[in-house]
């Protein structure tokens, strides 16, 4: 895994902007209504191609393939393994729930929109197993032949896989005895993925929101140490998930969930540091940008990276189209950097996807681009002022 050896080096969480007509497809599928899949693998590759072109002409370095092949950051995977079907409901955020008047607000906004994901998700409802490697390996198959095309591709290429505490969390058991049963089975499965996509040459990001997410979810009414035995049991079951690969080759991303909303029932970052520090990865991507979590980089001082480990420094707001000023991007990245202690090992990124789930995002397209524009010149102004250009 890259550091920022010679300037602040670029990335982003994942997720980019799909095409309508890809999305539309996705938002058919999930509905269960019939599709053409060839259609959606013909736009699924040539989406991949662009989302390549643009970071590349928006200067990111550390890219990936915006997720275009996906329908969502985890609920693809219903498409990968055995043991989904049903739905279930899951309850409201705990912020969400407190407001009346947002709660309304934001099921308006949701019904403006076609959506490929809604309250209803699929259950566990039978054993969880990987299915075939086959779609894996032509995603980061036609990953490389989009860098390939586009002259290049990045200084690092990465792809993201989901946590199994997201897939536990959000697509409920409905088969295993205990959760622990149905947490080991999803390492077991997800460990092909992880595999797959490292072999193939890519970092791995490992998308993990539950370890922030899922206190003010299902762990809302619960006490906070039932929370950080979740987030403990979720750590170890990624760590057995990543028994054979080195954690230089990993990142893992943590946030609160990427949604606009009050936000005042997340869980500090200073309580849950200590745990997510147990990964056994090379970096972490966290959210510094947004206004709930921009003074929590201040924990990075208290609580150190290991000797080994970066900092994926979320810059960027991933939920408003304002496009944020080069200078400001330089100030948030030198404050990270203040307190890490070494700008060597920080990098510039976004607070989360733009896109996690295709039709959901909150950015128009083009200003998601003008947005990783500022934050390559944002990077630019900060490596001068911290020495490293």
């Amino acid at each position: 895994m890259l550091h920022s050896q010679n300037r602040i080096l670029t990335t982003h969480t994942g997720s980019l902007p799909r095409p309508a007509a890809l999305t539309e497809l996705y938002v058919r599928r999930a509905k269960g209504e019939p599709i053409d899949a060839a259609a959606m693998e013909t736009l699924g590759k040539a989406a991949t191609l662009d989302v390549v072109q643009k970071q590349i002409a928006a200067g990111i370095d550390i890219g990936n393939n915006g997720e275009q092949q996906r329908e969502a950051f985890f609920l693809y995977v219903r498409h990968r393994m055995s043991g989904f079907g049903g739905g279930w409901s899951r309850q409201p955020f705990g912020d969400v729930a407190r407001y009346a008047g947002f709660r309304s607000w934001l099921a308006a906004q949701d019904t403006s929109k076609s959506l490929s994901n809604t309250a209803d998700v699929p259950q566990a409802i039978g054993e969880v197993n990987y299915l075939d490697t086959a779609m894996v390996e032509a995603e980061c198959t036609d990953f490389r032949t989009a860098m390939d095309a586009a002259g290049g591709g990045f200084t690092e290429p990465f792809m993201t896989a989901p946590s199994p505490g997201i897939i536990a969390s959000a697509m409920q058991n409905a088969w295993y005895d205990t959760e622990d049963a149905y947490l080991a089975a999803l390492g077991k499965a997800l460990q092909v993925e992880y595999e797959t996509i490292v072999r193939h040459g890519y970092i791995l990001q490992i998308d993990a929101p539950d370890l922030a997410l899922e206190r003010h979810i299902t762990y809302q009414d619960r006490p906070l140490a039932e929370f950080v035995d979740f987030a403990e049991r979720v750590v170890g079951t990624i760590n057995d998930a990543l028994v054979n690969i080195p954690r230089n080759r990993v990142r893992m991303h943590v946030c609160w969930g990427n949604y606009e909303g009050p936000h005042d029932c997340d869980v500090d970052l200073h309580d849950i540091l200590p745990t997510i520090q147990k990964t056994k990865v090379g970096g972490l991507v966290l959210p510094f940008a947004n206004p709930r979590h921009a003074h929590e980089h201040r924990c990075l001082a208290d609580m150190k990276l290991a000797d080994d480990q970066v900092i994926i420094a979320g810059v960027i707001d991933s939920l408003t189209n304002f496009v944020e000023h080069p200078e400001v991007v330089a100030e948030r990245i030198e404050r990270v950097a203040q307190s890490v202690g070494d700008p060597s090992r920080v990098l510039a990124g976004t607070d989360c996807g733009f896109d996690t789930s295709a039709g959901r995002g909150r950015v128009a397209d083009d200003v998601v681009w003008a947005k990783l524009a500022a934050l390559s010149e944002g990077a630019r102004i900060a490596s001068v002022r911290l020495g490293l250009k």
